[in-house]
């Protein structure tokens, strides 16, 4: 065989297996623990609302893909999709809501619409209500 084949040939079995080791490496990536996580940013529903509304630019440079943790008062509490809950938060605004979404593994039956909640989630932006993932109830 010529020197240059088997040179080409590792490289390529170099690269296949660079790229499965990578694969599943992102398989394994498990959800971060975020009663455990130092939010980023504190602040009510209402402020995370209206700052998304004054400068969605600006907001999500500064808030997307960061750990907030919410303070609110519960509009509604609806099952999502893959057995997650969604809770809406009010935020003054007749158009938008403060949409967080938990884990499975929570209790639903334990959040009733009117009552005060601190919520910890991954901001992942705004369209027409802040979206937050992976959230988990502070109190």
């Amino acid at each position: 065989m010529k020197k240059s084949l088997k040179i080409s040939l590792l490289a390529v079995l170099f690269i296949g297996l660079a790229g499965i080791g990578i694969g599943l490496h992102y398989f394994n990536l498990k959800d971060k623990n975020l009663q455990k996580t130092k939010p980023d940013y504190t602040m009510t529903s209402i402020d995370l609302q209206k700052a998304f509304e004054e400068n969605e630019i600006v907001s999500n440079s500064k808030f997307v893909n960061k750990i907030i943790e919410v303070t609110g008062t519960i509009e509604s509490v609806k099952a999502g999709e893959g057995n997650k809950t969604n809770v809406a938060l009010k935020t003054g605004s007749g158009l938008s809501l403060v949409i967080c979404t938990l884990s499975p593994k929570f209790n639903p039956a334990a959040l009733v619409s009117g009552n005060e909640v601190t919520i910890r989630g991954e901001c992942s932006g705004f369209l027409m209500d802040v979206l937050m993932n992976n959230c988990v109830v502070i109190k």
